[in-house]
C-alpha cells in the first residue's frame, strides 16, 4: 500500500462512520450536499464513496438523490436489537402468542428506507411443519403480511409514493401485482385492523398481521404468525382472537396508543 492509499484509508473510514451516525440520527436521508456538510469532505470526494456503499447496500439512494442507511446496515443493526427495549418488551409476548396458538410468531419493524420490514424477534413453532424464519430477515410490503400491515397505517403520502414506486414481482401463484389491487386491500387492513396473506410470498404460506402503535399513535411495529395454509382455514378465529389480543399487549407496554379510529389516515 502506498503512502498516499495509507493515509487516506483512515480518513475514508472516518467518513464512512460520520455518514452512518448522521443517517442514523436522520432516517429521513440526507442529500450529498448535507452529507459533505457533515463529514467537512468535498462532495466531489464523496460521489465515490457513497456510490460504493449504495453498491454494498451499507445506503440506500432514491430518485431524488438522498442517501439512507441501507438493508445490510439495518438488518445488522437489527440483529443486535434483541437487546432494545421493544425487542425485550415484545419478546415474552410473542412467546405466549405461540405457546396459545403453536404457530410461529415473529415482530417486524419498517426499515429507515421505508420499503422493507425486517424481523426483529421470533418465536418459532414446534410443529414438524413449520415456518422458519431469522432474525434480521428483509420482507417485502406488497406481498407479506407484515409488510401490508406496516404499510397500512403509514401516512397516506407514504402508502401513495411506495404504491407509485414499488416494483411488484410475482414471487407466489396469488401475489398481488396490481397497484389497484393492493391499494384496496391496504383501506381494508386499515378498516379491519388485521392483514392477510395466502400464498403471496411463500407458496402454501399465510401470514396474519396486526400493528403496534407506538405513545404517538404511528405504527411502530407489528406482530405476525406465519402458518402453513393447510392448518390456517379451521383455525383462524382462534389465531385471529390471540393476535389481536397481542397486539393489544404490545402496544400497553411501550406506552402506546390507538390511533383515533380505524379509518384515520394519519399525517
Amino acid at each position: 500500500m502506498t503512502q498516499a492509499a495509507r493515509a487516506a484509508a483512515p480518513q475514508s473510514v472516518e467518513r464512512i462512520f460520520a455518514i452512518l451516525d448522521h443517517l442514523a440520527a436522520h432516517p429521513e436521508g440526507e442529500s450529498l450536499a448535507g452529507l459533505a456538510r457533515t463529514t467537512g469532505a468535498p462532495k466531489t470526494s464523496l460521489v465515490g464513496l457513497l456510490a460504493g456503499m449504495v453498491e454494498s447496500e451499507h445506503l440506500a439512494r432514491d430518485d431524488r438523490g438522498t442517501y439512507r442507511l441501507g438493508p445490510r446496515v439495518v438488518s445488522l443493526a437489527l440483529r443486535i436489537s434483541s437487546r432494545t427495549d421493544l425487542a425485550s418488551l415484545a419478546r415474552p409476548v410473542v412467546a405466549e402468542l405461540t405457546a396459545q396458538t403453536g404457530e410461529t410468531a415473529i415482530v417486524c419493524v419498517l426499515e429507515p428506507a421505508g420499503n422493507a420490514a425486517i424481523t426483529i424477534v421470533k418465536v418459532e413453532s414446534t410443529n414438524p411443519v413449520r415456518y422458519a424464519v431469522t432474525l434480521g430477515d428483509r420482507r417485502e410490503l406488497y406481498c407479506t403480511a407484515a409488510g401490508k400491515a406496516l404499510l397500512a397505517w403509514q401516512p397516506r403520502k407514504r402508502r401513495d409514493d411506495y404504491l407509485r414506486n414499488a416494483v411488484l414481482l410475482p414471487f407466489a401463484s396469488k401475489t398481488v401485482t396490481s397497484r389497484k389491487v393492493l391499494a384496496a386491500q391496504l383501506e381494508e387492513i386499515r378498516r379491519t385492523g388485521i392483514a392477510c396473506t395466502e400464498s403471496e410470498r411463500v407458496e402454501g404460506a399465510t401470514g396474519l398481521a396486526v400493528p403496534v402503535f407506538g405513545p404517538d399513535g404511528q405504527v411502530m411495529a407489528c406482530i405476525m404468525l406465519a402458518v402453513p395454509t393447510h392448518r390456517f382455514g379451521a383455525n383462524r378465529p382462534r389465531l385471529e382472537e390471540c393476535l389481536r389480543a397481542a397486539g393489544r399487549r404490545l402496544t400497553e407496554l411501550v406506552a402506546g396508543r390507538q390511533p383515533s379510529g380505524p379509518a384515520s389516515d394519519g399525517p
